[in-house]
Parts: C-alpha cells; sequence; structure tokens
C-alpha cells in the first residue's frame, strides 16, 4: 500500500513541524574565528542533510531529522552568505573584534571580547556586539568610565 493511503499518526503529522532558527536582522559582523566556526556548522548541516536525505525513511524520527537538517542548512547558509568578515582596527578604542578588560567596582576585573552574534558565548568571555555591556563599551579608551547593569565600570585595557 502506497504511503499516501495510510493515515499518520499526530507525532509523525508534526515531526517536520520544526521553527525556523530566528535570523537576526542587524549586520551579520563576524571575527575570522567566527567566520571559522559558521563554515565549521555549514559543514555539519550539510553532512547532517545528505545522513537524513539518505535516511529518507516515513518515521517520525526520520522526518524529523530531515526537518532539524533541513533547518539547519537553511541558517547556516543565510549566516555564511550575509557573513561580513571584520577585522579589528582599534586605534585606541574599543571597537568589534577588541578584548576590554574592565574593572567593576569593589576591585573584580572581567574581560570580554567583542564578536558577532553567532560567536558570543559570555560563559567563555565573549559578547555579541549588539549586548548591553558591548555597546555600553564600544568607543571608549582605556581609563574611560562606562555603565554596566547599573554600575560605573572603568576600561583597563584594549587588545
Amino acid at each position: 500500500m502506497s504511503v499516501a493511503f495510510t493515515k499518520e499518526t499526530d507525532l509523525e503529522a508534526t515531526a517536520a513541524d520544526l521553527v525556523d532558527r530566528p535570523i537576526s536582522g542587524r549586520p551579520n559582523l563576524v571575527t575570522r574565528s567566527g567566520l571559522d566556526a559558521i563554515e565549521r556548522a555549514l559543514a555539519a548541516a550539510r553532512e547532517a542533510y545528505a545522513a537524513a536525505q539518505a535516511a529518507g525513511g516515513v518515521e517520525a524520527g526520520d522526518r524529523t531529522a530531515m526537518a532539524r537538517a533541513t533547518r539547519d542548512l537553511r541558517y547556516w547558509s543565510s549566516r555564511r552568505a550575509s557573513a561580513q568578515l571584520t577585522e579589528p582596527v582599534s586605534e585606541g578604542r574599543v571597537v568589534f573584534g577588541s578584548t576590554v578588560v574592565i574593572d567593576r567596582q569593589g576591585g573584580r576585573r572581567q574581560t570580554y571580547r567583542i564578536v558577532g552574534e553567532d560567536e558570543a558565548d559570555p560563559s567563555q568571555g565573549s559578547v555579541s556586539y549588539v549586548s548591553p555591556l558591548a555597546r555600553a563599551l564600544l568607543g571608549k579608551s582605556v581609563g574611560d568610565e562606562a555603565i554596566v547593569a547599573g554600575a560605573e565600570v572603568e576600561i583597563i585595557a584594549i587588545r
């Protein structure tokens, strides 16, 4: 019997209904390492898509794998196509790609690198250039102060 004449369960019917990953409307600025990460993610998405295509089943798991691979392939293809490699040219000011050392009140020092949206990972010390922290620091110089999370911070170093 053809698959066209079988009744799908609710799980099977919704397996492929994955929402696309949101894409920011802001410029897709990337550092060299960010562009490399996008290219690795795109290659992985292509591999996952090929594997899902090869499986080609109509089971819910197969359909979900294909939907996920297709969604990720669309996302990473779009991010690669819109990527704008931006090398930091700081001239003593905080710019995209800079690593900034700040002193918080109480003497706590923190270091952040200002990067693109896809490569931001605050737990690893990288923040998106559109984050409130980065926006507060962009354009500042060593010795300047900025308001971050309602408190004053001082810029100690820029690399």
